[in-house]
C-alpha cells in the first residue's frame, strides 16, 4: 500500500496576482485541489513538499486545513525556470470507490547474466510506468526481477503481473533490456580486423611462395637448355 505525506494547508481567501506573489516570497506554494464537491484554492509551505517532491517514491498526500483532512494525489506541480524553486501545484481529491491514473517507479532486482558474465549493459527504458487504481490499492512500486535476462533480453510490460492495477501502456513497451556493450563491440571489431589482416597476410605470403617457387623453376630450366 501508498504511504501518505501529509502537508498543512490553509485555505486562500483571495486569489490575485499580487497576494499570490506575496505567499512565494512567505515561502508558501499557490495550489488547488480538484476533484471534490468544489474547487479548493489554498496555500502550503514548500518546505512541506520536500518529501513527497524530491524522491523517486510514489506517495498520496494528506492535506491538513485543521478542521479537516483531505485524502489526495499531486497531480501537477510547476517550478521556477531560474529558482528551481516550486511556483504552483495542483491537487486531485481522493476517493475509496473511484480509480485514479498515477505515475509508479519501478524497482529493479536482481543480477543479470548478460551483464555479468556477457559483458552487455542494462538500459533502463521506464524509469515510471502509469497505472489506475483504486486508492487503497496503488502500489508504492513495480517491482521487477532480471535475473534470467541474457544479452538481446528485452522485458515488456506484459511480463507484470498487476492484478489489483492496470497498466496504462501497450503490452510490447520495453522496460529494460540487456545491450552489447560499446567496449564488447569495439572488441569484436578490433579482433576481425585481426583476423582479416592475417587471412591477407597469409594468402600474400602464399602468392609469394608461389611465386618465388615459379621464378627457380623458370631458372632451372634455362639451366638445363644451356
Amino acid at each position: 500500500i501508498m504511504k501518505s505525506i501529509e502537508i498543512k494547508s490553509s485555505k486562500r481567501e483571495s486569489t490575485g496576482k499580487s497576494s499570490t506573489n506575496l505567499l512565494r516570497k512567505e515561502g508558501n506554494v499557490p495550489c488547488v485541489l480538484y476533484g471534490g464537491d468544489e474547487v479548493i484554492h489554498f496555500s502550503a509551505s514548500e518546505l512541506g513538499f520536500k518529501n513527497l517532491v524530491y524522491t523517486s517514491a510514489a506517495h498520496t498526500v494528506v492535506l491538513d486545513f485543521g478542521s479537516k483532512k483531505v485524502n489526495a494525489i499531486l497531480q501537477d506541480i510547476q517550478f521556477h525556470p531560474v529558482t528551481d524553486k516550486i511556483i504552483h501545484a495542483d491537487f486531485y481529491e481522493l476517493h475509496d470507490d473511484k480509480a485514479v491514473t498515477m505515475e509508479i517507479p519501478v524497482i529493479i532486482s536482481g543480477s543479470a547474466p548478460g551483464v555479468m558474465n556477457s559483458g552487455g549493459v542494462l538500459s533502463r527504458n521506464k524509469r515510471k510506468l502509469k497505472v489506475k487504481a483504486l486508492p487503497a490499492k496503488l502500489p508504492d512500486s513495480i517491482d521487477i526481477d532480471i535475473s534470467s535476462m541474457e544479452l538481446g533480453h528485452k522485458f515488456y510490460t506484459s511480463q507484470i503481473v498487476a492484478e489489483d492495477f492496470e497498466l496504462l501502456h501497450p503490452d510490447n513497451t520495453v522496460i529494460c533490456q540487456v545491450r552489447t556493450s560499446r567496449a564488447s563491440m569495439s572488441l569484436a571489431d578490433a579482433t576481425d580486423d585481426s583476423s582479416e589482416g592475417e587471412e591477407v597476410s597469409e594468402e600474400a605470403e602464399a602468392g609469394t611462395s608461389a611465386e618465388s617457387q615459379e621464378s627457380k623453376s623458370e631458372e632451372s630450366k634455362e639451366g638445363a637448355e644451356e
